[in-house]
C-alpha cells in the first residue's frame, strides 16, 4: 500500500473528465482531482495477478499493450523479462479478428532479420539491401514486439483502455480476457480484471506493470513443475 501511495498509483483524473462508473474506487477529491482508493486498488490487483498466475501456469499467453509514449519502455522492459509479446508502437487492426494476415507479417519479419543475420542478403545489390532494411525496420515497428506470438494470447494486459480502444473491441470478439489499468475516466466494465491505479504517471505503470511480470514469473514457474 505504501509502495503505490509513493508511486502516485492514487491520483487520478479531474472530475470533468471522470467515468461515473468508477465511483465505488474513488475514495475522495482533492483540489478537483480525484483520489483512488487504495484498498481497492490492492484487492483488484490481487484479483488480477492470481488470475494471470492460473492462466500461465496452464500454458495461457499474455499479449501487453502499451502505445503510450511515457510507458512504453517499460510495457516493453516487462514484457521481455516474462518472456511475452508486446505491442507499444501501433495496434493493428485486425490482429486478433485477422490473425493469419497478422502471422504473415511476423514470419516476413522473422526471415528478413533471419537472412540478414546469416549473410544471405550479400547475393543483393546494395540498393536491393537498402529497401530490405527499410522494410525491416517498418515491419520492425509494426510486429516487432510480436515474433514469438504463435496464437491468438488467452489474455491482454492493457496500459490505457481509452487509448488501446481497438484493441479491446478486438480482445472482447475473440473472448481474450482483458486485464489492466482502470483510471478515473475509464469504465471499468470494458476489463474482466480492472486495476484502479494511475495510468499516466511512470512510477504508477511501473509498479503496477512489474506485479503482473511477477504473476507471470509465478505461473511459469508453476507450469514448470506440474
Amino acid at each position: 500500500m505504501l509502495e503505490l501511495l509513493q508511486s502516485g498509483v492514487h491520483f487520478g483524473h479531474q472530475r470533468s473528465r471522470w467515468h461515473p462508473k468508477m465511483k465505488p474506487y474513488v475514495f475522495t477529491e482533492r483540489g478537483g482531482v480525484q483520489v483512488i482508493d487504495l484498498e481497492k486498488t490492492v484487492a483488484k490487483l490481487e484479483q488480477a495477478a492470481s488470475f494471470i498466475t492460473e492462466l500461465v501456469s496452464q500454458g495461457g499467453g499474455v499479449l501487453f499493450i502499451g502505445t503510450k509514449k511515457q510507458g512504453q519502455a517499460i510495457i516493453e522492459k516487462y514484457a521481455k523479462e516474462s518472456g511475452m509479446p508486446y505491442v507499444t508502437e501501433r495496434w493493428i487492426g485486425g490482429m486478433f479478428t485477422n490473425f493469419a494476415s497478422v502471422s504473415r507479417l511476423i514470419k516476413k519479419y522473422k526471415r528478413l532479420k533471419e537472412d540478414k543475420a546469416s549473410g544471405a542478403w550479400a547475393k543483393y545489390t546494395k540498393k536491393e539491401q537498402v529497401a530490405l532494411n527499410k522494410e525491416m525496420e517498418k515491419l520492425e515497428k509494426i510486429v516487432g514486439g510480436l515474433e514469438e506470438m504463435k496464437k491468438i494470447p488467452e489474455a491482454v494486459f492493457v496500459l490505457d483502455a481509452k487509448r488501446e480502444k481497438t484493441a479491446i473491441n478486438e480482445a472482447r470478439k475473440r473472448k481474450v480476457k482483458i486485464v489492466g489499468f482502470c483510471d478515473t475516466n475509464i469504465n471499468p466494465e470494458l476489463l474482466d480484471y480492472p486495476i484502479p491505479a494511475n495510468d499516466d504517471a511512470t512510477k504508477s505503470i511501473e509498479i503496477i506493470t512489474r506485479v503482473i511480470a511477477e504473476a507471470i514469473k509465478a505461473g511459469q514457474a508453476k507450469q514448470a513443475q506440474n
